[in-house]
């Protein structure tokens, strides 16, 4: 395997990279290293990935099409995770050029690189987000999305409707993973358990938006990467039983495959904020604030089509996330 991890710098893509090239499988990590949040974060987990000798960075920015196309032509890979993309709801109100720039422009180029150099397979992250204004729980990638309630969700359902053109159209192998608020060591700096526990060691309020009204779907950083590593090691093939006049978003007669990984398991925010507050050994204080435009209410991911595909299931309950998430945070930055 010849792995090219994008996004290798943001959370999910060090984990990735971490847990490839620690077994000495050749990986590429790509990152524009853009300011988004904090370089200096960005920068501690290359600094971690730089131990290994089977990892080699490559700060280059998607949206530079010959840049890419030099980096597929050098390496030749036979895999290929993106997952770099301008994430964040809330920062799609107020730039939205960087998330056409990153997420359609950018995925569009390593689209035509697995083209013209073929791989194995394409895997890349979508979102809950795609899910908008469905209601019907769990979210199942069964059912349509076709209303969404962000730029930034748009654009994730863009990727996988581009997905799906060029699996179609030159038999790419490609696969869409819809991740469900991942969190856990070496997280992002502007997701809730984040911003929470930085508040509460300062001794700040906590923002807690639609009244403390929220679910999530909380999915810990391990089983993340298990799914993402089971997936990648098995290319959709077509699916025979699709049907025209009944179509399954989820799946194609091209090889193409859609899976949501969360933990199957929707929590209420306030319980969210209560096993924080016995992992920190503190109460927080609370400012109820209202829905923020473009969020949703509650996720809550059906994951039969992963069990059934690589039969796995993220398990990992918050008792166990949370304490890991403030142990590395306070061994990080201190309390």
């Amino acid at each position: 395997m010849r792995i090219c991890i994008t996004g290798a710098a943001g959370f999910i893509g060090y984990h990735l990279s971490e847990y490839y090239a620690s077994r000495g499988i050749a990986v590429v990590g790509v990152d524009n290293l853009n300011d988004y949040y904090d370089v200096r974060l960005k920068q501690a987990r290359l600094d971690q990935l730089a131990r290994h000798a089977s990892f080699t960075f490559c700060k280059l920015d998607l949206a530079d099409k010959a840049a890419v196309q030099a980096l597929f032509a050098e390496h030749r890979f036979t895999h290929v995770m993106n997952l770099a993309a301008q994430a964040g709801v809330r920062y799609s109100l107020i730039n939205p050029d960087a998330y056409i720039a990153s997420n359609i422009v950018g995925f569009h180029h390593l689209l035509e690189c697995c083209r013209t150099f073929p791989v194995e397979h394409l895997v890349y992250a979508s979102s809950s987000s795609v899910y908008g204004l469905n209601t019907r729980m769990p979210f199942s990638v069964h059912d349509n999305v076709d209303h969404p309630v962000s730029l930034y969700a748009a654009s994730k359902k863009s990727n996988e409707l581009m997905a799906h053109a060029y699996s179609h159209l030159y038999a790419i192998p490609t696969t869409g993973l819809r991740f469900f608020t991942v969190y856990g060591p070496w997280g992002r700096p502007d997701m809730a358990l984040f911003l929470f526990t930085k508040a509460m060691l300062a001794g700040e309020p906590i923002k807690v938006f639609n009244q403390g009204n929220m679910q999530r779907d909380f999915t810990y950083i391990d089983d993340i990467i298990e799914g993402v590593v089971r997936v990648l090691a098995a290319p959709p093939a077509a699916n025979p039983q699709w049907n025209g006049e009944d179509p399954d978003p989820g799946s194609s007669p091209a090889p193409y495959r859609i899976f949501n990984i969360g933990n199957n398991n929707s929590v209420r925010l306030m319980d969210f904020i209560q096993v924080l507050e016995q992992a920190l050994g503190l109460e927080a204080r609370k400012e109820f604030l209202p829905m923020q435009p473009g969020d949703v209410p509650a996720t809550f991911a059906d994951i039969d089509a992963l069990q059934t595909a690589v039969g796995f299931r993220p398990c990992t309950p918050l008792e166990v996330g949370i304490p890991r998430f403030v142990a590395w945070y306070t061994g990080h930055y201190g309390r």
